[in-house]
């Protein structure tokens, strides 16, 4: 449980922003996971800094949610403290060598339609990407041949020495993964800037209309965490997930989806438990009919068994 005086110096920095016993569910994508013994919503990169570091400083655990896509929170809740990031402060700063700046609360999507609209290329392949610019840049979100590694310019960190701007070739970024979701640094990003292009906006807004046909014809509907497994080397998830005969397995209210092998989709009422099982079902039979070890892009969190 969440030691008093840390507790009451979250309190006391943000009021009625700090709720206790909040079921996590109604934030995450997939609709799913038990209670956080605190729920702090902090509004802006200075307060997300301010959380953060009253947690270290109480030796307190804390996890930070943002959209809740890639993440399974257990049935059983999060201990500690769960920060909800809402910094959602933009600025596009246009020019020969345009930029985007976003605190990491902002929803990426969101983003790239905007700045479609102002004729400014780049984000087209993140406007179907679930989640926050903070969760993008810490697991290097990507889609239709485009990723963070390849845009981001530099991402404003808070590290235990400070606030500092990290340039892109710092984060060490590989497919879904980087520096800090490997837990290499221990790090909060605060902002981030992309590297924009100049360009039309029908282009760009058609070119963002054919990647949403794609996704929706590809992908299901209904609440999930996003893809569920990495794609191994040379192979796709989902169609080692199909092949090994699982496309529309349920346990419970959790489902393969029959339309794509790597969303587990949530019915209804859905438990952490059951998705985990399909998980662990999905890993087994894919190891054993093809020799593959399906890595897990989805994050866990909270107390499991």
């Amino acid at each position: 449980m969440v030691m008093t005086a840390t507790f009451e110096t979250l309190r006391e920095l943000f009021g009625e922003q700090v709720q206790e016993h909040i079921p996590l569910a109604p934030y995450t994508s997939a609709r799913i996971g038990g209670p956080a013994d605190v729920l702090v919503t902090v509004r802006n990169a200075d307060e997300l800094a301010r959380a953060v570091i009253t947690c270290w400083e109480g030796s307190l655990p804390y996890t930070l949610l943002g959209g809740g896509s890639n993440l399974l929170v257990s049935d059983k809740g999060i201990r500690g403290v769960v920060i909800l990031n809402k910094a959602k402060q933009t600025e596009f700063r246009t020019g020969p060598e345009p930029v985007l700046w976003a605190e990491s609360g902002a929803v990426f999507s969101n983003l790239a339609h905007r700045a479609a609209a102002k004729g400014l290329s780049g984000l087209e392949w993140a406007a179907t990407v679930p989640g926050t610019v903070g969760g993008a840049v810490y697991g290097n979100a990507g889609a239709f041949g485009g990723d963070v590694a390849h845009d981001l310019a530099r991402a404003e960190l808070l590290t235990r020495q400070g606030r500092v701007w990290w340039p892109v070739e710092a984060l060490g970024y590989d497919y879904r993964t980087s520096v800090l979701k490997r837990g290499e640094v221990q790090a909060v990003v605060l902002s981030a800037e992309f590297k924009l292009k100049n360009g039309r906006a029908e282009e760009i807004k058609a070119t963002i209309d054919q990647f949403t046909q794609r996704r929706k014809a590809t992908q299901p509907p209904g609440a999930s965490m996003g893809s569920m497994f990495k794609n191994p080397p040379g192979d796709y998830a989902g169609r080692l997930i199909e092949a090994a005969g699982l496309k529309g397995t349920r346990i419970g209210n959790a489902e393969i989806s029959p339309l794509h092998g790597n969303f587990f989709i949530n019915h209804g009422e859905t438990r952490a438990g059951d998705i985990r099982k399909l998980v662990e079902l999905a890993q087994k039979m894919v190891k054993e009919k093809f020799g593959v070890q399906l890595e897990l892009e989805v994050e866990l969190a909270g107390e499991w068994e």
